[in-house]
């Protein structure tokens, strides 16, 4: 199985990741993320998210094993059998979002994301949000503590806490959801597609300052942010057969 015969690892900082991380070694060596031809993360799915950001560029596939607690993101932890497992592996792949925040002060900040995209109020006044899709005002004022636009595959993390629709991994969309709307009381969010520019203009900042993160890196007091699909990046995670990320994003419906 010559294609997965050079794995790097990577791993949490818990003891539980360090403790598989060495077994894992010791049997299969460890090779530079840079000449490796598979990554295998040992953690939870911060760490997956984490690994999958450091590499965005280098196109190698992530096979994560769950070290953490949910590993939504990750297959079961087994020490036999990794590089047949690999060879068997099915890929997702899937595309993060680009987010433009500028700041009060004009500067200019990007990021990916690849779950989410959330602007948060930062003090105990509500924000509010003026809201564009691809140039046309959709909602003039939002009041709220946030907003939130997700993929398909970050739709069963913070968007589906804050009660926004579950995406199947294929599909072209994006969910818009609002973090505790209070005017328009009733607004659910909105279904856009995935080729879909939002633009949300921060109305009152100074007096209701806000801040935008994309996944774990935030910008405070951003006056505008606008966010659309990063089609040119593509992010390949591996999963066994019959545990997908498709598969579990199906599942999640029906679950409790």
């Amino acid at each position: 199985m010559p294609r997965f015969n050079k794995i790097a690892f990577v791993a949490s900082e818990t003891k539980e990741a360090e403790r598989a991380l060495k077994k894992l070694v010791k049997l299969y060596g460890d090779t530079p993320p840079g000449k490796a031809n598979a990554i295998v993360a040992l953690g939870g799915d911060g760490l997956m998210l984490q690994t999958i950001h450091r590499h965005l560029n280098s196109r190698i596939p992530i096979y994560g094993m769950n070290r953490g607690s949910v590993g939504f993101l990750l297959n079961d932890y087994r020490e036999n059998g990794l590089k047949e497992r690999l060879a068997k592996a099915e890929i997702s792949v899937i595309h993060p979002l680009r987010m433009t925040a500028h700041d009060k002060n004009g500067t200019k900040h990007e990021a990916l994301a690849i779950n989410e995209v959330s602007l948060f109020r930062q003090i105990y006044q509500a924000a509010k949000l003026r809201i564009a899709v691809d140039g046309k005002v959709r909602m003039d004022e939002l009041i709220c503590d946030g907003v939130l636009i997700s993929t398909p595959a970050g739709s069963t993390a913070y968007n589906l806490s804050a009660h926004g629709p579950i995406l199947p991994i294929k599909a072209p969309l994006l969910a818009l959801t609002p973090i505790s709307p209070f005017r328009p009381r009733r607004w659910r969010g909105a279904l856009l597609p995935n080729n879909a520019q939002v633009t949300i203009e921060v109305l009152e900042p100074d007096k209701r300052p806000v801040s935008a993160v994309a996944d774990h890196i935030e910008f405070r007091d951003v006056v505008l942010v606008e966010v659309k699909e990063e089609s040119g990046v593509d992010i390949f995670m591996m999963f066994d057969p019959g545990h997908t990320l498709a598969e579990r994003i199906l599942a999640e419906q029906f679950g409790f």
